[in-house]
């Protein structure tokens, strides 16, 4: 085990409160501690709910949300496995919002690719204590020892007699049996379901049409609302609005006037929408009309030669940088990203005097709740409805646009679902932060780096997320896997220079921290090999610490055909990462024609993410990953004229095409080790492979994303 596997520390306070149920059954309720790798805050409680009814039926209510990741796929196989039911008898339910009971360190959101890794002993303890006490009731009826019984499928078996009795029938009488403190779980070879590939359970309802999503809410009475934000950030409306000419369109019902946000309310989305442009909106756009994108780049790239905070530090970087015998310099940029889920924003309220009811996706339902209740009503007259989300991506961490549409339902009369139309949605998101990276590194006589020095410039999200402010003036997130890079460097110091962009609202963005990380350091390892005419995965593969990792890169290189020839135009780029706790490898091939143009034609992923708990769902994970990172290194950007948005849908923020997208080959790494994160982890990866497969192919540096911008300069 390497220095970045360091075991969690496990505390031994446990809380279980078991109670029976109003149908007779048993509820268990279970507080234990996580188990994995490190994270970022210390280890907290998570509250993980477990629910038996008489007919047997297990219902586990779900301390994370399902965006398309899984999670009502894989965290109900972890109760199932220890539990001992069938996958196909376990219901899920979206657990409330209350971050006391089912939360981690006050956060009940669902982010970081922290899923698997903060649930995996929870849910498993959670499981395992009810199986327990389920056998002790039987064998209490039966007055046989409980070492003389075992569970199996829903069922308590008296091993000499073959008696047997169904978990409903004992759920009653199990309530009363006292909670085992440390209740044991299985050997993983053991296990009969985690591990083992498993079909997602939400895919049939997702395909045919019966999954719910929050833009499919419907309710007796329900009105829409299409909205329209100031288009600069901290603009209003110009009054007296054309309210008449929206009201002349018929099933226009209302024109609700926030000032930085004006909506119609119609009979449906089509009459609101054309009452929306009826309106023929006016702004002020108040004082960020002046922001300009080169201003915003200019003011990154100051900050970049400021001192800052240092974030990470061996030995003495300055020193050894005079000593070195080549000296290696490079500038990296990074642009805003707009999240452009496939779901636009969107909630349903029903606002009344002394409660208001909502309807939404949401990754951060506690959250939700708490920006509601700074509108006047107290968290228990708030009830959250939560749905599948059509796409999180950190988007949907944030809650402006519930906000938004709290603030436009206390003026409607009964519920009304408050809609963002897909330019609404990009232009008002919350971004991707631009930054500005100075790295510099200096090499020996054999062209091995001796020193490391990096500085990064931009917005500090987690401050921002979070409302306080920096531990020593770094974000941890901006800097991970930067300040602590995997490779072996004798002297290093990483630095961090807090910018907020003026005018530009920002957060989080999938994959947050490593993405931006992994683009330049191995970005800039890509160099350094170079410069030391090496080949890049030789290279790579000696400076690594992790043998992880090092297992990573040799499959991935095996599997890509690394050092086999390809025909002109052709280029294969690798790029490795710990992150999220996981170790990928990842290898890129492209063409680039005459034009410049550049096709994605081969992807090869070789991932240890330690404990596998649904392969299936991890092999999708890395596609899906790899996908969304190579669209936004390819095409993606958010610039801003005079404060505004200059991108406004798919067609200037788009995404590969069905016909551009590569093939993706997935190679999983069987591993004993605590589960790492996977949801992430493709995308993190993805532009630096990109990059260093262009320059293999082109001989051209992309120091800026993105690339098809860099390559028309």
């Amino acid at each position: 085990m390497d220095n970045n596997e360091t075991a969690q520390h496990i505390s031994r306070r446990r809380f279980m409160q078991v109670s029976a149920t109003v149908g007779g059954g048993l509820l268990l309720s279970v507080a234990v501690p996580r188990s994995g790798p490190p994270l970022q805050a210390p280890p907290v409680p998570l509250n993980a709910y477990v629910r038996i009814d008489a007919s047997g039926r297990v219902t586990v209510v779900m301390p994370k949300v399902e965006m398309g990741q899984g999670t009502y796929t894989s965290l109900p196989m972890l109760v199932a496995e220890e539990l001992e039911v069938a996958l196909d008898s376990v219901a899920v339910e979206a657990a409330p919002p209350n971050p006391a009971v089912y939360g981690f360190d006050g956060d009940q959101s669902t982010g970081g690719s922290t899923t698997i890794r903060l649930c995996w002993m929870p849910l498993r303890k959670a499981g395992a204590a009810a199986r327990m006490m389920l056998i002790a009731a039987a064998a209490k009826k039966w007055a046989v020892s409980a070492a003389a019984c075992r569970a199996e499928l829903g069922n308590v078996i008296h091993e000499s007699s073959g008696r047997r009795l169904g978990y409903g029938a004992l759920a009653s009488m199990a309530a009363g049996v006292p909670v085992p403190s440390d209740p044991p779980l299985k050997s993983p070879k053991d296990f009969r379901l985690i591990g083992r590939s498993t079909s997602r359970r939400d895919t049939p309802d997702k395909t045919n049409g019966r999954a719910i999503f929050g833009i499919d809410i419907q309710l007796s009475g329900l009105r829409v609302a299409l909205v329209a934000l100031s288009p600069v950030e901290g603009g209003t409306v110009v009054e007296p609005l054309r309210a008449d000419a929206a009201l002349a369109i018929p099933g226009v019902r209302q024109v609700v006037n926030e000032r930085d946000v004006v909506a119609v309310v119609g009979d449906d989305t089509w009459s609101a929408l054309k009452g929306l442009k009826a309106l023929d909106l006016r702004w002020n756009d108040g004082p960020n009309r002046t922001v300009q994108q080169a201003q915003l780049i200019a003011d990154l790239e100051a900050a970049a030669r400021r001192p800052g905070a240092i974030a990470g530090q061996v030995g003495n970087a300055a020193t050894a940088m005079d000593r070195a015998a080549t000296r290696v310099e490079a500038i990296y940029h990074q642009p805003f990203l707009a999240h452009a889920t496939m779901e636009p924003m969107n909630c349903t309220v029903h606002w009344r005097k002394d409660a208001c009811e909502f309807w939404v996706g949401t990754q951060a339902p506690d959250r939700a709740v708490a920006k509601l209740a700074e509108l006047g009503l107290k968290p228990e007259q708030i009830q959250l409805h939560n749905q599948l989300i059509g796409g999180g991506f950190g988007r949907r961490l944030e809650v402006d646009g519930i906000v938004v549409a709290a603030r436009i339902a206390r003026h409607v009369e009964g519920p009304v679902k408050v809609l963002w139309r897909r330019e609404e949605d990009i232009q008002h998101d919350r971004y991707r932060p631009y930054y500005v990276d100075r790295i510099a590194a200096g090499l020996d006589g054999h062209g091995q780096p001796v020193a490391w020095r990096h500085t990064i410039a931009g917005s500090a999200v987690t401050a921002l997320y979070s409302g306080e402010p920096l531990k020593n003036d770094v974000d941890d997130d901006v800097v991970d896997s930067a300040a602590d890079p995997v490779y072996a460097v004798p002297n290093l110091e990483v630095r961090f220079v807090r910018q907020e962009p003026t005018g530009v609202p920002t957060s989080w963005w999938r994959g947050v921290g490593p993405t931006r990380s992994v683009f330049v350091v191995e970005s800039f390892v890509d160099e350094l090999a170079a410069a030391a005419q090496q080949d890049p995965v030789k290279y790579r593969r000696a400076l690594l610490k992790s043998p992880r990792l090092k297992a990573a890169l040799d499959l991935a290189a095996a599997k890509a055909g690394w050092g086999s020839p390809l025909p002109a135009g052709r280029g294969r780029g690798v790029a490795v990462q710990f992150a999220f706790g996981s170790y990928l490898a990842q290898i890129t091939e492209v063409s680039v024609g005459a034009q410049g143009r550049v096709r994605v034609d081969r992807v090869v992923c070789a991932l240890d993410c330690g404990q596998m708990v649904n392969p299936d769902t991890i092999h999708a994970q890395l596609e899906g990953g790899v996908m969304f990172g190579l669209s936004a290194a390819l095409f993606n950007e958010i610039t801003f004229a005079d404060g505004r948005v200059q991108q406004g849908n798919f067609d200037d923020f788009r995404s590969l095409r069905i016909t551009e997208a590569p093939q993706v080959e997935t190679y999983l790494i069987p591993s004993g080790e605590s589960p790492g994160g996977v949801g992430e982890t493709g995308t993190a990866c993805a532009a630096a492979a990109l990059c260093n497969a262009i320059y293999a192919a082109t001989g051209k540096r992309i120091r800026t994303l993105p690339v098809s911008r860099a390559l028309q300069t």
